[in-house]
């Protein structure tokens, strides 16, 4: 399925594929691959909250900046923070070694895009996964943000919320 003008890159729409979820829907599962390039699954963290920090690419500047957020946060949290990107595994590692990712777990979706498609954040023009952010209570899909342009940041405030566990107040 593809959805066109969801979301935009500098103010050029672009396609995303994969279904449209809801608030209420039951999260999909998928696979992904750890920095070992083992595979991780959202049904292995079955039974916690699980927040899904969805990114283009971890050497962006956005990208950098959501990731250290949700690092940050992280820390204040009774959930599971999970960073998803298409990024390398290696790439991956890298990038949390130098800025001391330590409260995520990131993971990438570059082998076969299974959360993408899942999650209807592929995005078709740019192979890459749109920024979005999910918040999984019991398997159900609590909160969810697709970011409509690519290059702006999320709702931090919004998504940490909905787990129920953030400390108040919360920036952007």
């Amino acid at each position: 399925m593809e959805r066109k003008g969801v979301i935009t890159f500098k103010g050029n729409p672009l396609t995303l594929v994969g279904p449209e979820l809801k608030i209420g829907d039951t999260a999909p599962d998928f696979t992904v691959v750890d920095a070992g390039l083992q595979p991780k699954k959202l049904s292995d963290f079955k039974g916690q909250t699980i927040v899904i920090s969805s990114v283009p690419s971890l050497d962006t500047p956005v990208c950098e900046i959501q990731t250290k957020k949700f690092n940050q946060e992280a820390a204040n949290l009774n959930a599971k923070v999970l960073t998803i990107s298409v990024d390398l595994p290696f790439a991956q590692k890298r990038f949390c070694d130098a800025f001391k990712i330590e409260n995520v777990v990131v993971l990438s979706d570059y082998q076969n895009r299974n959360f993408g498609n899942a999650y209807g954040v592929w995005i078709k023009e740019l192979a890459l996964l749109a920024r979005a952010v999910f918040v999984i209570v019991d398997g159900k899909i609590q909160y969810l943000e697709i970011v409509k342009e690519v290059t702006q940041e999320p709702n931090y405030k919004a998504a940490l919320e909905k787990t129920g566990t953030a400390r108040i107040p919360v920036g952007k």
